[in-house]
């Protein structure tokens, strides 16, 4: 069973008293900037995520939902807090898949900090393998098993959506308290989803569960946001390359070394904080609600 909250304020550090003060002013939403907002940060424990949580942190976020299935959101939490100067970040371990704990985590941080604005959902996993392969010692084909893909999808993809929408669903709510239906240009607007997209969104060998989960949330992003701007909320799509992160870390230094590289312009892997900034410029830009591509120059062996 999962644990609806068990990154509690004690366990962040946290008093529920003495969140940011920063605050966005009565009747206007300024999405222009991070300064005031309230976000919530899927996948937050490290990677992009961490690196995304201390950049919010020293920009002025009014609270952060840190979400991570790893223990080790915690410490993030505690050290977003030392970024910011202050007690903004709130640490909540949990499956991200489960409905339960996600709308828990949304009600709490609403009451606790104030109305969600932001939402980047960057948790995701990687089972790689190919879809068809020769078992070399049996001889037998052998087929990529579908309980691997669902798992894959469960977490890279609906479980995003979900994450966004519950933001949207958040703002909605907040707009028809204060008597307000469809949004107007006028009012600021007031939300912005960045879904964690992928270089490998346009196929990878070895990787056809994460490929089209990446590749699915292009479509969600489109979908959500010709529905979410009803009401002042803009989502896009950033697709990282290949980021100098535990997930990119695991395929092996000889295989970075000798496939990511190469294939690399700037010849190094990108800094986690390095696409932590362009998401920042993905929410504060209402320009930019399509897809960003931050892959250092990648291009793949043809």
């Amino acid at each position: 069973m999962n644990s609806i909250i068990s990154g509690t304020l004690e366990g962040s550090g946290l008093d529920e008293h003495k969140l940011g003060t920063i605050e966005v002013p009565a009747g206007a939403v300024n999405m222009q900037t991070i300064k005031g907002h309230v976000a919530v940060i899927t996948g937050a424990a490290g990677g992009i995520g961490q690196a995304l949580a201390l950049d919010m942190a020293r920009r002025g976020a009014a609270g952060i939902a840190l979400v991570d299935f790893s223990d080790r959101v915690v410490q993030v939490a505690r050290e977003a807090n030392h970024a910011a100067g202050q007690q903004i970040a709130i640490a909540y371990r949990g499956d991200t898949t489960d409905t339960a704990f996600r709308q828990e985590v949304y009600a709490d941080l609403t009451r606790r900090a104030g109305v969600p604005r932001i939402c980047v959902p960057a948790a995701a996993i990687t089972k790689d393998a190919l879809a068809v392969r020769i078992d070399k010692q049996t001889g037998q084909v052998v087929i990529y098993p579908i309980e691997d893909f669902r798992k894959v999808v469960e977490i890279n993809m609906i479980a995003p959506v979900y994450w966004a929408i519950e933001l949207v669903a958040a703002v909605a709510k907040d707009r028809a308290s204060r008597g307000l239906e469809r949004w107007r240009p006028e009012e600021g607007l007031q939300g912005a989803v960045v879904f964690l997209g992928s270089i490998a969104s346009v196929g990878n060998a070895g990787q056809i569960s994460y490929s089209s989960t990446k590749a699915g949330l292009e479509g969600a992003a489109s979908t959500l946001m010709a529905e979410a701007m009803y009401h002042g909320v803009r989502c896009s799509v950033i697709h990282p390359g290949f980021t100098d992160t535990p997930m990119v870390r695991a395929l092996g230094e000889d295989y970075i070394r000798t496939k990511v590289l190469p294939q690399t312009q700037l010849k190094r892997l990108i800094k986690p904080e390095e696409i932590a900034d362009a998401i920042c410029f993905m929410i504060t830009n209402a320009a930019v609600s399509g897809e960003l591509w931050a892959d250092a120059g990648w291009r793949p062996a043809t």
